[in-house]
C-alpha cells in the first residue's frame, strides 16, 4: 500500500509538468495565476501521499501550510489584477 502512495505522489508531480508549461507560456496573466494555483494543489497532494508513504506526520503539516499560503497568494494576485497594479 505504501508503494502505491509513492507512485501516486510521483504521478501527481508528473501531472504538474503541463502546468509548468502553462505557467511559462500562458497567453495571459490570469492563465498563469490559475497555473500557479493548480501547481500548488498538485504539490500539496504529492506531499500528502509522500507523508503516507514515509510514515511521517510532519509532511502533512508542510502540505497544510503549502495549501494555506498558496490560497492566500492566489487571493493577493487576484486583488492586484483587480486593481490593475501589475
Amino acid at each position: 500500500m505504501a508503494e502505491l502512495a509513492l507512485l501516486i505522489a510521483i504521478g501527481e508531480l508528473l501531472v504538474a509538468v503541463p502546468l509548468v508549461v502553462r505557467l511559462a507560456r500562458g497567453p495571459s496573466v490570469c492563465d498563469r495565476a490559475v497555473a500557479v494555483n493548480a501547481l500548488s494543489a498538485q504539490a500539496t497532494l504529492s506531499l500528502l501521499f509522500f507523508a503516507f508513504y514515509a510514515g511521517r506526520s510532519i509532511y502533512v503539516d508542510v502540505a497544510l501550510w503549502t495549501a494555506s499560503f498558496s490560497y492566500l497568494g492566489t487571493l493577493v494576485w487576484a486583488r492586484l489584477l483587480e486593481r490593475e497594479l501589475l
